[in-house]
């Protein structure tokens, strides 16, 4: 597939030895380049490339709200941001705006390319430092009294929180188990009880949200 780029950078310099690399490349070519987020919002709507490459601090308008706003406006085109930072704060909030993907600028353009590629054909690309802080950010948006109830559900009821999540009647649980149902039921209440959850179909959610249950998300 062949992928029209647009390149977002404040510097001329930086644009020019990017475009250089790009276009005598099997990744891409270089359709159109901006200075700053606004530009890159309007060039975006009149040149519909494929992918923007989007640096993060800009005059005028950032990546950020830039990339908020051209993801919202053309949904189609992907970002792919590529900055000096590597602070949390400009990952998580660029992949927010809608950016797919996200490198360094010290990157090697062979990982650029794989990018590029990458983001381009509809998935996301993450090198492992930045994998890392988006893990990081994940793991401290968790409440921690829903990480300690997790934690105190025996590996019997943990695996019928996954069975009531995928469907499964009281009966059916007590027959895999070998069980009766009056067992599985106060086994139920007992998760329930833990998990502050009062319905199936919050257990249901819950079960999901954590990847207990076969139900796709």
């Amino acid at each position: 597939m062949h992928t029209r780029i647009l390149l977002v950078d404040d510097h001329p310099i930086f644009r020019e030895g990017l475009r250089s690399l790009i276009d005598n490349s099997a990744v891409g070519s270089v359709v159109g380049e901006a200075c700053d987020g606004a530009e890159a919002v309007r060039l975006a709507g009149e040149l519909k490339p494929d992918l923007v490459i989007m640096d993060l601090t800009m005059p005028i308008m950032n990546g950020i709200e830039a990339t908020r706003e051209l993801t919202q406006k053309h949904p189609g085109i992907r970002v792919l941001a590529l900055s000096m930072e590597s602070s949390r704060f400009f990952v998580v909030e660029v992949l927010k705006a809608g950016a797919t993907g996200y490198l360094m600028k010290d990157t090697a353009f062979a990982e650029l390319a794989d990018a590029i590629a990458t983001v381009a054909g509809g998935e996301t690309y993450l090198p492992r430092k930045i994998s890392t802080l988006i893990v990081k950010e994940f793991l401290q948006c968790i409440p921690e009294h829903m990480t300690l109830s997790f934690q105190e559900l025996t590996p019997r009821e943990r695996e019928i929180l996954r069975l009531v999540a995928d469907g499964k009647s009281i009966k059916e649980i007590a027959f895999i188990f070998g069980v009766s149902n009056k067992t599985v039921e106060n086994q139920r209440q007992s998760v329930m009880k833990k998990l502050q959850l009062f319905s199936i179909a919050e257990l249901t959610k819950y079960a999901v949200r954590h990847g207990l249950s076969t139900i796709p998300k």
